[in-house]
Order: C-alpha cells, then sequence, then structure tokens
C-alpha cells in the first residue's frame, strides 16, 4: 500500500512544485504564531506513553538554510540525539533562506526516499503544506521546528520558545541600554517570514506601554537574511537616522551583520544593538563593547528535541494531541495546543557569562 501511494506522491510532484510557486509566501513562526486552523493532522490514533522507542529509524532534517550556521547547529543537535536514540540523521535542504520552491522539492525527495519522519523548518507554511501532506499519507511523520507549517500539516511543532517572550524580551533588553529614551529600529530577515512579523508585533505591542513613552519605532528594515544586505541595510538605517539609538535584529545574520558595521564605524558604543544571535557569532562584539546583551534559544537543544519528538511520534509514544508528555532526555515535555512543544525561554547572553556557551 505504501509503495502504491509513493508513486502516485511521485506522479505529482511537477504539480505541487508549480501549486508552491503560486502560494503567498508566508514565512515561518514559533510558538504562539500558530493559528487555530483545525486540529493538527496528528489528532488521530491513540498516544501510547510506554511503547518502546523504535530503533534503525531514519529521520531527514531539512533547515530553512543548509550551511547556515543557526541550523548547523540546530541539525547537529539532531543528529546526536538520533545517534543516541540508535536511528540515522540525513539532511537536506537548498542554500538560500528564501528558496521556498527548492524546500517543496526536498520534501517530496524525502518523501520517495521513504524516510520515516521529518524534522521541518518552513520556509513558507502555504507553500509547504501540501508536499508535507502527501508525506504523511505515506506514513511519514512531520515535525516542525524553529519555523512552523499550518498545524494540519504536520504531526507537532518544536517552537524555540513562546513569540510573545521573543518579541517583548527583545524591546525590554533594548530599552535598558538606551535608558528608555531614543529613536530605534529594527532589522528583520524576510519581509515576509512570518515568525519575524509575528515577534515585531509583539515588539510594538510591547512597546505601546506608557513606560516607553520616549522611545519611538522609526524603521522596519529587511536585510533577507543575508550578511551584505543586511550590513547594507544597517548602514543606510544610520545614514536615514542620525540621532537612532539602538537596533532590534531578530535574526542571527542580521545580528552579526549590524554589529560588524557597528564595530567598525563611529556608532559603536552609542548605537545600541540587541536582537537574537549565537555566542559564538557575537562574542568578539560583546567582548569590544559593540553589543552589551543580547538573547537565544540553544539550537542545539532545539535540533535534539526535534529529533526526539519525531521517534517518539514514529514509536507511537505521542500522537501530537494536546496534553500528551513525553520524555526527551532528562525532562518531560507536554504537548500543547495545535501540537505544539515548548523547549523554554530564551537566555541572555552578555560579557558575564558568554563564554560559558559554544554555539
Amino acid at each position: 500500500m505504501r509503495k502504491a501511494s509513493i508513486r502516485r506522491t511521485c506522479a505529482a510532484l511537477a504539480a505541487v512544485t508549480s501549486l508552491a510557486l503560486a502560494v503567498t509566501a508566508c514565512g515561518g513562526t514559533t510558538q504562539e504564531d500558530v493559528k487555530d486552523e483545525g486540529a493538527s493532522a496528528a489528532t488521530t490514533g491513540k498516544a501510547d506513553p510506554n511503547a518502546e522507542l523504535k530503533t534503525g529509524l531514519t529521520v531527514g532534517f531539512l533547515p530553512k538554510q543548509v550551511n547556515n550556521p543557526y541550523f548547523t547547529s540546530a541539525d547537529k543537535g539532531g543528529e546526536a540525539a538520533l545517534k543516541e536514540l540508535g536511528s540515522s540523521y540525513k539532511e537536506v535542504g537548498p542554500s538560500s533562506a528564501t528558496d521556498t520552491a527548492g524546500q517543496v522539492s526536498y520534501v517530496n525527495t524525502l518523501t520517495q526516499q521513504q524516510v520515516d519522519a521529518m524534522a521541518v523548518s518552513a520556509q513558507d507554511p502555504g507553500a509547504l503544506c501540501t508536499s508535507l501532506k502527501q508525506a504523511m499519507d505515506n506514513d511519514i511523520k512531520v515535525v516542525t521546528y524553529d519555523s512552523d507549517t499550518n498545524p494540519e500539516c504536520r504531526n507537532a511543532f518544536v517552537s524555540q520558545a513562546s513569540a510573545e517572550d521573543l518579541g517583548r524580551t527583545e524591546v525590554q533588553l533594548l530599552a535598558e541600554q538606551i535608558d528608555y529614551k531614543g529613536e530605534i529600529a529594527i532589522l528583520s530577515a524576510a519581509q515576509t517570514a512570518t515568525n519575524q512579523n509575528i515577534w515585531i508585533d509583539f515588539m510594538k505591542k510591547e512597546l505601546e506601554d506608557p513606560k516607553y513613552k520616549d522611545i519611538k519605532l522609526v524603521k522596519v528594515a529587511y536585510g533577507d537574511d543575508d550578511a551584505q544586505k543586511s550590513f547594507q541595510q544597517t548602514q543606510g538605517l544610520l545614514q536615514e537616522y542620525p540621532n537612532l539609538k539602538g537596533i532590534i535584529s531578530p535574526t542571527t545574520v542580521g545580528i552579526k551583520a549590524a554589529a560588524q558595521y557597528l564595530s567598525g564605524s563611529k556608532y559603536k558604543g552609542k548605537v545600541k544593538l540587541t536582537g537574537l544571535g549565537t555566542p559564538n557569532d557575537m562574542r568578539k562584539y560583546v567582548k569590544n563593547g559593540t553589543v552589551d546583551a543580547f538573547e537565544l534559544w540553544d539550537p542545539a537543544k532545539l535540533g535534539d528535541l526535534a529529533a526526539r519528538a519525531a521517534v517518539a511520534l514514529v514509536s507511537g509514544q505521542i500522537t501530537g494531541k494536546e496534553g500528551e508528555t513525553f520524555k526527551a532526555g532528562d525532562k518531560t515535555y507536554t504537548i500543547g495546543k495545535d501540537g505544539v512543544i515548548s523547549l523554554g525561554k530564551p537566555t541572555v547572553f552578555d560579557a558575564e557569562n558568554i563564554d560559558q556557551y559554544n554555539f
């Protein structure tokens, strides 16, 4: 039955790719970005929390972009977890963070290869939905991590943190650094990235608090998660707004590029920068005084949890229903609404603790 279904899938690949190109881009998501669009595809069947974990499985990881340091760290976490669990890891993916058609093609490739599960960081929830549903029709468990698709198009979503926590805390960090006054800007990734846009919405909501009355958000710029473009956008922001006091960049590529520009300019130490970055990327900029503090979750732990959730799904320990629990390493996780599994709150990195981390 499964092989016949695979043949039907192969016949539909060209049509799926064409459809994907026609769908409006939406980007990725985090925990609170998931809208109530109906039950997750995983709400059929019954979980057996005592089921034995299966071994000898193959789990395919499909990040937004291969050779991106963030996803390299995340996927290595997944690889290590699968090795520990006695299963195999493989990674495929596009070289561009905006190649949605490429992601669709790789989902189809993993389906043809009949992997047992796939962990996907979705560039665009709508465009990937049809191909992900076809994967599930072929008995492949689908976990999204870092960036979600629609709930009905996967079994579970491993969220790095709540969208509200991420958006609000970045404003709080910057406000402290600029003494709650002055012009600020946001340097985002792609204009269509849902996770970025939801975080920015929460930033704007946080700024509505009267304690931020002397802070003005002057612009949201987009660097498309491209280092050179993000560098240029930072330069452009400072030329357009010479009185700028701070920048929030909720993207690891963007914050590193902005720090690189600031560190070599007259604005070093004068224009504050925070956002989401990795300790290894940002260490030198913290130590040379360009950046005071920034935040992130540990991407290796995110990949680890995505892998363990995938194996738990294949093993029947969970189905993705709200309220189900499973053990991942030494911690027990509870599945939330719409099949969301939250890694936890972000960590703030500064000069005092940054050397304690290596990712």
